[in-house]
């Protein structure tokens, strides 16, 4: 019996996926709770299953009103599993990826990433070794939460060894990915503002993850030289300024 109902629930994903591909009607599957099935093939469902559920839930992942439910079924973890069990340059993964990018406009989205076990890592393993397209939307996603909270995701990002993936993606990468590697790389080497006091242990961990990179190829070594010039002018700074404000609280 419990086969039986596997299967029936995996016919249901079949024809969702096929349904879901007109926009009229991710609406209505949306709003059926249609949601919560697939998120839970994705979960136990067989190979097959699993591909269709996730290809579903992109589809209907493109009206804006369907993310929600799919976060609300508990769709993260499933996702972030299917990603770390697929080939990383696949179909599946660059529909996942896509998926996992919209979700981040929510910020229970980005805690629930940061949260799972392996979750930032995945993203940065798909960034160097996915598709194109799958680069672009890890690359996408990981910058969605830099620039949602640096202070939260920052180091959690810098952590999972982001640096070499990204000055690789500013060269190889497709023209949006190379700008949003740009800017996800500078979020990560200027530590925000109200965090100075703490950022000589930050510059350190930065610095220590360019340096161990700076034989790979020639752009990518100048581009990680450079960077680690920067840490190394912004601690100089950093220890003037307190040099300064010393100076000046004893000659008061």
């Amino acid at each position: 019996m419990r086969l039986e109902n596997a299967s029936l629930r995996e016919s249901a994903a079949a024809v969702i996926l096929t349904l879901s591909a007109s926009n009229a009607n991710k609406p209505l599957i949306g709003s059926s709770g249609a949601t919560a099935l697939l998120v839970d093939i994705l979960l136990c469902g067989s190979v097959q299953g699993r591909v269709d559920a996730v290809m579903a839930l992109y589809n209907l992942s493109t009206h804006h009103d369907n993310l929600m439910p799919i976060l609300d079924a508990g769709g993260i973890a499933p996702l972030i599993l299917l990603l770390k069990e697929c080939r990383k340059a696949s179909k599946v993964a660059e529909k996942t990826t896509a998926l996992l990018q919209s979700l981040m406009v929510f910020e229970e989205a980005r805690s629930a990433i940061a949260a799972e076990e392996g979750g930032v890592l995945t993203l940065v393993e798909v960034l160097e070794e996915g598709s194109l397209q799958s680069r672009e939307h890890a690359v996408s996603a990981l910058l969605i939460m830099c620039q949602s909270s640096r202070c939260k995701y920052r180091q959690a990002i810098l952590q999972e060894g982001v640096i070499p993936g990204l000055l690789e993606l500013t060269v190889q990468g497709t023209v949006g990915a190379k700008q949003k590697a740009k800017s996800l790389l500078q979020l990560l080497r200027d530590p925000p503002r109200s965090t100075r006091s703490s950022s000589p242990a930050v510059l350190k961990s930065i610095a220590y993850d360019i340096s161990s990179h700076v034989d790979s190829p020639e752009s990518d070594s100048v581009s990680a030289k450079k960077m680690l010039t920067d840490m190394v002018q912004v601690s100089t700074e950093q220890s003037v300024h307190c040099l300064q404000k010393s100076n000046h609280k004893y000659s008061t």
